[in-house]
């Protein structure tokens, strides 16, 4: 078993290093840049357009209010499905590592990432609304494999790229569903609860070369609890997601706050160290040039391990949307990256520098510590371990509905490849891989979720490269009615008959 690990652990290195450093960070930065300039900084030039019809719309009754429409969730259920899978351990274990591995300064390369991310994630989104199309049972069913085969693939002679691109995607998706959406998750469940509530009496108890019962006993409720949900299809996640999350980020931002409060001295000097750091790092990292790699590397993945702006996954979700313009769904994506890295993220890495429990030089010894803000926790809600114990909770809220969102996404990339019928079957493999993220190591379920990434989003970036003018003119041609009032006919779909259903429902003023 352990020659075994290894030799996958070395396999996997291979295939991470060549995906991640090699490829992937250029193509996601570059990505990201190119449709912040081609729509002239969206994210910041309609700041106020965006978050008024974003969070600034959360009352109005077309997006809280729930559809009775086969397949379709308001656009409120879908922000919360994609939140719960983007808000995961990413935001808390993921945040700690990098700035274990990469310092201080791998938290600016995170806010660059999410900055640029932010309009890559609105792009994926609006190409997935325009791209859309209706199953066999009724449903939307949209992402990149779609837009990669009849967006990509309308291009001259590039109707086979198009489709190998597009099976590709829905391949790497459905192992991306067992990594970071299944074993990753879980593993830091499992880390965070055995460490916060001690039972003994169970983690003494091992076999098969010292796997612990009662890791095994977690690992087999959250199996129970996620075929409870993900079983009951869309509907059943979004109705569990939309309340689940908005409950758990606030709780999670609240508590950080409380902490950064308390240790309010440290927080000019942890952003200096952010910003100072990001371009001449700490001197466990390295110096001169291989040092900054690292936080940029660091930044960079665990910015896109946490967002995933750029994967093409939450696409998948935000595809089921009752929304009719590809634009304000994509804007959805805007605040998405937003709310889970500027927020969330930016809390985490504040509480860790803020509190003073991070040490590089014991990390780099012994590895990551998946409970490291837990003890930033506990530096202030020490009595009854109280502080521990909160992440905890949180890191099973996070990570499980993590889990829940990933079921959807990679039962949507095998309905692509086998057909609607036969998408139970993934289901059920992929509540059973969740016993393996229980008694994995932490290091080798966390890089395999990296590799899995990493190669999911290299096709869907190409797509939504050589797809950027429909993205243009998609925009261009919102900002000219919505904005400046101009009397033109809206670009909703790829599809005539979609396209005439819904402008006519939108010159209805029925959105």
């Amino acid at each position: 078993m352990s020659g075994f690990m290894e030799k996958l652990t070395e396999i996997n290195k291979i295939i991470n290093d060549f995906v991640w450093v090699k490829v992937g960070l250029i193509l996601l930065i570059a990505t990201g840049v190119l449709m912040t300039v081609l729509t002239k900084f969206f994210q910041v030039s309609h700041i106020g357009h965006w978050w008024k019809n974003t969070i600034g719309s959360m009352f109005k009754k077309d997006v809280i209010g729930h559809t009775k429409e086969k397949g379709t969730i308001s656009p409120f259920q879908a922000l919360c499905t994609a939140l719960a899978a983007t808000v995961g351990t990413g935001n808390i274990a993921g945040v700690a590592a990098a700035i274990c591995i990469g310092g201080a300064g791998a938290v600016f390369w995170m806010w660059v990432a999410a900055f640029f991310g932010m309009m890559t994630n609105y792009s994926e989104n609006v190409l997935g609304i325009f791209f859309r199309r209706k199953n066999e049972n009724g449903e939307w069913s949209g992402g990149a494999m779609w837009y990669l085969r009849d967006g990509l693939g309308a291009k001259k002679g590039c109707k086979w790229i198009g489709r190998v691109l597009a099976v590709l995607f829905c391949i790497f998706t459905i192992l991306a569903s067992f990594g970071i959406g299944s074993m990753g998750q879980v593993n830091k469940i499992v880390a965070n609860v055995s460490k916060a509530f001690k039972v003994d009496a169970l983690a003494n108890i091992t076999f098969f070369g010292g796997i612990s019962l009662y890791n095994v006993i977690i690992g087999v409720v959250i199996m129970a609890l996620t075929a409870m949900i993900t079983l009951g299809g869309l509907k059943r996640i979004a109705n569990v997601a939309e309340k689940i999350v908005p409950f758990m980020v606030v709780a999670f931002v609240v508590g950080s706050l409380i902490i950064i409060g308390i240790n309010y001295d440290n927080i000019i000097p942890a952003f200096k160290a952010i910003f100072a750091n990001a371009f001449e790092t700490e001197a466990f990292v390295g110096g001169g040039i291989g040092g900054v790699i690292v936080a940029v590397t660091q930044g960079f993945k665990r910015g896109v391990f946490s967002n995933e702006a750029g994967l093409g996954s939450s696409v998948m979700v935000h595809s089921n949307s009752s929304v009719k313009e590809p634009v304000k769904q994509g804007m959805w994506g805007i605040f998405e990256v937003f709310a889970d890295t500027m927020v969330v993220c930016t809390m985490t890495a504040l509480v860790v520098l803020t509190s003073g429990v991070h040490d590089y030089t014991k990390a780099a010894a012994e590895g990551v510590d998946a409970t490291l803000v837990g003890d930033a926790f506990n530096s202030v809600f020490s009595w009854g371990n109280i502080g521990s114990r909160f992440i905890a909770i949180a890191m099973f809220l996070f990570a499980f509905t993590t889990v829940l969102g990933w079921s959807h996404y990679g039962s949507k990339a095998w309905e692509y490849l086998f057909g609607t019928k036969s998408t139970f079957v993934f289901k059920i493999i992929h509540i059973i891989t969740i016993i393996f993220g229980a008694v994995m190591t932490s290091s080798l379920a966390w890089d395999i979720s990296d590799t899995f990434n990493g190669l999911m989003m290299l096709p869907n970036l190409i797509g939504v490269v050589v797809l950027c003018p429909i993205v243009m003119k998609i925009t261009s041609n919102y900002i000219k009615r919505k904005l400046k009032g101009e009397k033109i006919e809206p670009m909703i779909s790829y599809d005539a008959n979609i396209q005439a259903e819904h402008a006519a429902a939108i010159k209805n003023g029925e959105e």
